[in-house]
């Protein structure tokens, strides 16, 4: 049978089994052009076409503690419990209609930083390519809640939040950090035994030598039970440095949970100011000891330059501080006319000067009209009415301008 245009009736599942391209109308004049719905690709083939998945991508392995795997009726069933109790309490009913009840803010933000804050910080470490920078094809989820704050001034604290922004200056000092360290990150019960902890803070994005490499700004080893002054520190703690021009770098912590005490010996920095010596990778580091050790806390922050980096440069690191800076091409400009029209002649001619010496000759002019302790002329009360004779049209303008305070002379202060 040809192609065609045929009826909407009691064949239709006879032409739509036909390979052919058809133009199928009904009755109301409604009309179906293309190949039929069974033999035309569907809408998921066509996208698989448009983006296929390359077999050689790895899917991101968990190498951190496993979720606790608890049932869903018994967590509803303490929820629905809990809303109970609320509901039915006749003293929380009381002081909610006198507007006497407070919410302990403190009590909200623990509970949700041990169940579904550290599940947040994971997507965002994600979004900010932490774990493809540290762990490449590997990812774990933060099951101990870090709390990490710099000391800023009596009382005040800087906390280390989600990739929040941390100036050097704030970030000088060691940091104070606390976590739980006698807890089992999986089943959240306390231990009788005790547990050793390693801490890391690595900078992937500041390596000036090697662009797949870290400087690791603190190394502490073997911590008993959380306690961060009784372990060992291998490497001492450094204040961020990101260069002048270079933009935000990433600052991370990475907290680590041992089977047993190690020897991390190896990778201890005598001169802690040899940033050569800081030089470390992640990456090897896991590989290296990842039977012995997983991944159980993150925290970073992002920081960028500020005025007390030279001096941390040039005093402590003895360094001469990197700056780094945009270098724009030199403006495009046409060949040199005999009679250049609609167009100032001094502004032509200064196109094709060096603009160093341009900037010079206006900011001499300026200074030989200032006097040094009386300071500038004062202006002319009435700055037109004061004609300007015998001089070229150029130099006329030039002369308005700067009675008026215009142009380019009064931008030098």
């Amino acid at each position: 049978m040809s192609c065609g245009n045929f009826i909407l009736k009691n064949s239709l599942n006879y032409y739509l089994k036909s390979s052919c391209p058809l133009l199928l109308t009904s009755r109301y004049g409604h009309t179906l052009r293309g190949k039929p719905p069974g033999v035309a690709r569907t809408l998921e083939q066509r996208l698989q076409d448009e983006n296929p998945i390359d077999p050689e991508v790895v899917e991101q392995i968990n190498i951190g503690f496993p979720k606790l795997k608890r049932s869903r009726s018994i967590e509803m069933k303490e929820r629905l419990a809990h809303l109970k109790s609320q509901r039915t309490s006749p003293q929380l009913e009381k002081t909610a209609r006198r507007n006497d009840l407070t919410i302990d803010l403190d009590k909200v933000y623990n509970e949700y930083k041990n169940t579904t804050g550290q599940h947040d910080l994971r997507r965002i470490a994600d979004h900010y390519n932490i774990f493809k920078d540290l762990f490449g094809d590997a990812y774990f989820v933060p099951r101990v809640a870090l709390d990490i704050k710099y000391e800023a001034s009596g009382d005040t604290f800087v906390p280390v939040y989600n990739g929040n922004i941390v100036k050097p200056l704030e970030a000088a000092k060691q940091p104070l950090v606390s976590f739980d360290g006698v807890s089992d990150p999986i089943t959240g019960e306390k231990s009788s035994k005790d547990s050793y902890w390693t801490l890391i803070a690595t900078n992937p994005d500041g390596h000036f030598t090697k662009s797949d490499s870290e400087y690791v700004h603190w190394f502490v080893s073997n911590i008993p039970n959380g306690d961060i002054a009784k372990g060992e520190t291998l490497v001492e703690y450094m204040q961020p440095i990101p260069p002048k021009g270079i933009g935000f770098q990433r600052y991370i912590f990475v907290l680590y949970k041992q089977n047993s005490k190690l020897d991390f010996s190896g990778y201890k920095v005598n001169k802690s100011d040899d940033l050569e010596l800081r030089t470390f990778k992640t990456l090897d580091f896991y590989k290296k000891y990842q039977d012995d050790i997983t991944p159980a806390g993150l925290a970073f922050f992002q920081s960028d330059w500020d005025t007390g980096i030279t001096d941390f440069y040039h005093n402590v690191l003895n360094l001469k501080e990197p700056i780094f800076e945009y270098e724009f091409p030199k403006p495009y400009l046409q060949d040199q006319k005999w009679f250049p029209l609609k167009q100032p002649f001094n502004l032509y001619m200064d196109k094709h000067r060096d603009i160093k010496q341009v900037n010079k000759e206006y900011l001499e002019k300026k200074l030989a009209k200032t006097h040094p302790f009386e300071g500038k002329e004062a202006p002319l009360k009435f700055p037109n009415a004061h004609p300007i004779r015998n001089v070229p049209s150029w130099l006329r303008t030039e002369i308005r301008k700067e009675r008026l305070s215009l142009g380019r002379i009064n931008d030098y202060k």
